[in-house]
């Protein structure tokens, strides 16, 4: 469910199927939605007005949306996501959700991800439900945008990652190697674990190794969506560098 005519432009721009548009009375009186509802209706979705008071009653937030569409989901599976191109010369970096809870949070990582230029999320079974509404709200358009799997157990699906060549990188808010001196020579995957416990014990013996953002003394941790960003960025900037290992460059 895609609420609000941000979400359902982006969604568009982004090729996504659009089944259905559900309209408040007093929206159709609005240019930009008028003019929305023009492409929508182009691509063959159903447009549905409602009567007033509707939707108040059947929105998911207080105060609701004008509009809001229902969006085919696409159907990815961990394979499809890892073997897709990149561009020559081009590390490829994919977020892995472990015991992610917090759709505000899920939803940020996946903006964080489309921002970077990830090649994907994967959303172990676990983690909050990515086509959550909350989670689709606080992506800000970006779930349209970045190739994302909803996969199973971490422990059946990090190996996959392994062995499609990706470098598994727990972050850890002590005790792993400083991510200004990792070594990012290869594609990598980010393991991202749970908010309050952050990753399973037993996952460490899938691991290739862990990462920490330092941080000034009396500070316990990150959020998880501000880890991402932090690293993802790293990432991204030794990528525009073309010098992987080179933190300074």
């Amino acid at each position: 469910m895609a609420e609000g005519p941000k979400l359902i432009e982006v969604a568009l721009r982004s090729g996504r199927s659009i089944e259905s548009v559900f309209v408040a009375a007093e929206a159709r009186s609005s240019p930009s939605v008028s003019a929305l509802l023009s492409e929508v209706e182009e691509t063959g979705a159903r447009v549905f007005d409602l009567a007033a008071g509707v939707m108040e009653r059947v929105a998911d937030t207080v105060t609701p949306q004008p509009i809001c569409a229902v969006v085919a989901t696409t159907d990815l599976d961990v394979t499809s996501l890892l073997e897709q191109p990149v561009r020559a010369g081009a590390r490829r970096l994919v977020l892995v959700c472990v015991d992610v809870r917090d759709p505000g949070n899920l939803g940020a990582v996946l903006r964080i991800a489309a921002a970077a230029g990830a090649s994907g999320v994967i959303v172990c079974a676990g983690s909050v439900d990515p086509y959550n509404p909350k989670t689709v709200r606080a992506s800000a358009g970006a779930i349209f945008q970045v190739p994302l799997v909803k996969a199973s157990d971490p422990s059946t699906t990090l190996p996959e990652v392994r062995e499609a060549g990706f470098r598994l990188l727990g972050t850890t808010a002590a005790g792993g190697m400083d991510y200004l001196e990792v070594d990012l020579s290869a594609d990598v995957a980010l393991v991202l674990g749970n908010e309050a416990s952050g990753l399973p014990q037993e996952l460490e013996a899938v691991l290739d190794g862990t990462v920490t953002i330092p941080m000034a003394e009396g500070t316990e941790s990150l959020n998880v969506a501000m880890t991402a960003a932090v690293l993802c960025f790293e990432v991204a900037r030794r990528n525009r560098s073309g010098r992987a290992n080179s933190p300074l460059s």
